[in-house]
């Protein structure tokens, strides 16, 4: 091995290079962050909610706990700041096949449960503009993953810049919610009570914190961050101070002009806010808003998604059919429309439920929550097995926090299989035949993903 110190300037062609900066990292946190979930998923929580408190509580317990999370991840990335993210934190801590476990539920599970929940957001703003029945969330998110899977078969760029814009966007629909709810409801506005009772505070948190989900994918960037192992702990952590800060104050805005009540009538809740403070005009350009993020958002999971899914054939000879790269559209064709059968079938559950959505939700949670699970016992892992590696930034109050965050993650887990439905069940399932192809087939090691 070439032991020669690096000369400056001189980038290896095969490594990602340091071309980001740390306030970039920090557009990509919020722009993974803030997409349409808050537009959706605060209908769900209102309907979990005894009261408002617990309601603005959870949200505020959502951001502290998911802090705590950033602060594990960030003393992950720094010790270990290679592109796999978790990837590479499992792989180190538990060996090959469990990271390759991961990879498959990311493929089958986590991206393609991300997109349809994304698609059904369309679906229901989209019904708020032209319903086409019952089924008419289904049938658009249906044909929004169809169009979009169409339009990354053919080939597509997406340049920093437009989906910089793109995340401007998104947070400027955001802040008109807040004004448009804290500054000019009118007077006559009557927010609806809710019916008080119990809370169900297992699946409350299953949402909130699926709502501040993505945080955790900034990690897949720090090895392209200058100065990294400086930055991305401070960009974790402020990024998602900032949302929590905008995510109470959106929802202090739904609970002045809906109150408890009408958020949990109200799948689009977004829409009805703008809707009763603007009318129709309001409610229509709301709606236009929540469809282009939510499409910009799928749009950008389907493109690493497919990824992901051209990664597992590439590491599973068997099934080195999805492993193809096109040279001439520039894509992974088999990987994309794969993924986008999964996603459809998704979609399919969803249509015989009461709520697309929510089956998307439970579809993706305990699949998730396991694997965060595992992340954060592979710090204990690896701080024992490899004591003397440098280790830039360290967990404040160790072994507190960490622990804190597995048993969040653990009881998130529980909550996700005893407070959800079939959806639950489905992905548990199509991780469990991750596990049965594990035994069958035998995962191709790269030289390139020997770990030193």
């Amino acid at each position: 091995m070439d032991t020669r110190e690096r000369r400056p300037g001189r980038a290896d062609p095969v490594s990602p290079r340091t071309t980001l900066r740390a306030r970039d990292a920090f557009a990509i946190t919020i722009g993974v962050v803030v997409g349409a979930g808050i537009f959706r998923t605060p209908s769900l929580i209102a309907g979990a909610s005894g009261t408002e408190f617990v309601m603005l509580a959870a949200w505020l317990a959502g951001g502290a706990l998911s802090i705590i999370g950033a602060l594990c991840y960030a003393e992950l990335a720094t010790t270990y700041p290679q592109a796999g993210g978790d990837y590479t934190y499992l792989r180190r801590a538990y060996g090959p096949r469990l990271a390759f476990l991961f990879a498959w539920a990311r493929v089958s599970v986590i991206q393609t449960g991300s997109i349809a929940l994304l698609c059904f957001i369309v679906g229901d703003y989209m019904a708020q503009l032209y319903d086409l029945g019952p089924w008419s969330a289904s049938l658009y998110a249906a044909a929004a993953i169809i169009v979009l899977t169409a339009v990354n078969w053919i080939g597509t760029r997406h340049g920093a810049t437009v989906q910089g814009w793109l995340t401007v966007a998104e947070i400027v629909g955001v802040l008109v919610i807040v004004v448009a709810g804290l500054l000019f409801a009118p007077g006559d506005v009557a927010p609806v009570p809710g019916a008080g009772g119990d809370s169900a505070i297992g699946l409350i948190l299953v949402f909130v914190l699926l709502t501040y989900g993505g945080w955790n994918e900034a990690v897949y960037v720090t090895s392209e961050v200058r100065d990294a192992r400086t930055w991305m702990p401070r960009v974790l952590v402020l990024s998602l101070v900032a949302i929590a800060v905008l995510y109470l104050l959106v929802n202090l805005a739904y609970l002045r002009v809906l109150g408890l009540g009408g958020m949990a009538e109200h799948n689009a809740v977004a829409a009805e806010l703008m809707g009763r403070v603007f009318g129709a005009p309001g409610a229509v350009l709301m709606s236009a808003i929540v469809i282009a993020a939510a499409l910009t958002s799928a749009n950008a999971t389907m493109i690493t998604g497919a990824r992901s899914v051209y990664a597992v054939g590439r590491d599973f000879p068997t099934l080195g059919f999805i492993g193809r790269w096109d040279a001439r559209s520039g894509t992974p064709r088999a990987a994309i429309v794969t993924q986008g059968v999964l996603a459809l079938a998704l979609v399919g559950l969803g249509a015989f439920a009461r709520d697309g959505f929510e089956v998307a939700v439970e579809y993706t949670a305990p699949v998730f929550w396991l694997f965060f699970l595992l992340v954060g016992i592979a710090l204990f892992v690896l701080r024992r097995r490899e004591p003397d590696r440098p280790r830039p930034f360290r967990v404040p109050l160790y072994p507190v926090l960490p622990l804190l965050f597995c048993a969040t993650s653990a009881y998130l887990l529980y909550s996700s299989l005893a407070y959800t439905g079939r959806g639950a069940v489905v992905g548990v399932a199509v991780l469990a035949v991750g596990g049965l192809l594990l035994l069958l087939l035998r995962p191709a090691i790269r030289t390139e993903e020997i770990l030193p």
